[in-house]
């Protein structure tokens, strides 16, 4: 009987191999032959690039059945890191500073300086790096031949916002030597930048055999405000009032910046007036928030304060990405459903605020589910993600930056402030 069923198993392979690009056949293998024949509908809907193009109920049932597969069979831990050390949460009812503490079986999931995870297992393609040529691609695929304004649907805060949640979830440790990249003379003259200079990742062995070595992320992948408060108890320290639990704001409502005329937030690399705006905004409804807790619970002092505040403002934050700027950016009606399906479940909003998490993540949402599942493998980003997370576009090739302390023009508008 176990030999007949080994028969049909092989024999089912071997007809979804011939449905299936053969560059998933090693995957396909690895699952159960019920997972590969969904594999094989969700491989079939995007060769034909319709899921967005489904009605609402199938394209959550396509969006539902990825899921599952990417969750059961794309997540790779990255580095020898402890999967069954287990603390107890309610010593840890708040936000730490570089991050650990939030996963019940890894206290050190997802803090400062751990390895980005991986979809994917690597492929070792180093010689195969520069072929085609960086500088060929973004000069054939990636130049602007024309911008294309998003009209009412997209403006410059949307694209700022996702710069401001980059600098809470995402960046690579940096090797201290610059690598220089040169335009090849095919291209030359169609490049603004000849050659540039950066800081190449550094690569970090694991100690794991799979996985020879990695890369490892500066800030906190969790959704944890870090990009206001710092993923380190040093930067967390520089942004505190210790006072009522608040944070460093100018009297005018802009960030602080100290004597090297550095932005005094959580995290400022790379950083510009978009992603300012925003880091100032949430200080103060970081502030705005302790305002309101002290007033309520008086009893409350500066550390309460300041724990109690971060987590609102960091669900707040988690919140306006997912059901408010994803499905703007991604406007369909079965990105809608299924972002304020992640957030309030299938139960919707007004039972949930009623009646709080009932049921698994499908009936009640991911937030507030009474058990986190991390799928056998410690919470991180991965490279793939970051890979992919490119958002360059939203960007036009000028800015317009007004003086507000001038006087209006005849157009009732600031002057454009000096270049």
């Amino acid at each position: 009987m176990l030999r007949l069923a080994e028969m049909i198993k092989t024999l089912s392979r071997a007809s979804l191999h011939r449905f299936i690009h053969q560059d998933f056949h090693e995957a396909v293998d690895r699952m159960t032959i019920i997972d590969a024949f969904l594999f094989l509908i969700v491989h079939s809907i995007d060769k034909l690039g319709i899921w967005h193009r489904l009605p609402v109920f199938l394209g959550l049932l396509y969006l539902s059945v990825r899921r599952h597969l990417h969750q059961e069979y794309n997540l790779f831990n990255v580095g020898r890191t402890p999967t069954g050390v287990r603390y107890n949460p309610a010593d840890y009812p708040y936000r730490t500073a570089d991050g650990k503490y939030n996963e019940p079986f890894n206290e050190g999931a997802g803090s400062q300086g751990t390895f980005f995870g991986r979809n994917i297992l690597p492929v070792n393609q180093k010689a195969m790096l520069k072929k085609p040529d960086p500088m060929v691609v973004a000069t054939k695929l990636l130049a602007r031949k024309k911008f294309k304004d998003t009209g009412k649907q997209f403006n410059m805060i949307a694209a700022s916002w996702i710069q401001f949640m980059i600098h809470d979830w995402i960046d690579h440790m940096e090797e201290t030597q610059q690598i220089e990249l040169v335009a090849p003379k095919e291209v030359a003259n169609q490049c603004p930048l000849k050659s540039f200079k950066f800081y190449k990742t550094k690569e970090v062995p694991t100690g794991f055999w799979e996985i020879k070595s990695g890369a490892l992320n500066i800030r906190t992948p969790w959704w944890d405000g870090s990009a206001i408060y710092g993923s380190n108890e040093k930067r967390l320290h520089k942004v505190r009032t210790f006072k009522d639990g608040k944070l460093k704001i100018s009297e005018d409502g802009l960030l602080l910046h100290d004597q090297d005329g550095i932005a005094v937030s959580g995290d400022v690399r790379n950083s510009w007036a978009g992603v300012s705006i925003l880091q100032a905004l949430f200080i103060k409804e970081h502030n705005a928030v302790c305002d309101t807790l002290k007033r309520e619970y008086r009893n409350l002092g500066d550390e309460e304060l300041y724990r109690y505040a971060r987590l609102v403002t960091s669900a707040v934050i988690a919140k306006v990405h997912t059901i408010d700027w994803t499905v703007e950016l991604l406007k369909t009606d079965t990105l809608l459903a299924g972002m304020r399906g992640n957030w309030y479940g299938l139960l919707g909003k007004s039972f949930k605020d009623k009646f709080g998490h009932v049921g698994g993540a499908i009936l009640g949402g991911v937030v507030g589910l009474k058990k986190p599942e991390n799928h056998g493998v410690p919470y991180s980003l991965t490279e793939e993600f970051v890979s992919v997370y490119r958002m360059h576009s939203l960007l036009p090739d000028d800015l317009q930056l007004r003086d507000i302390s001038a006087a209006p023009g005849s157009h009732k508008s600031p002057p454009s402030a000096e270049k």
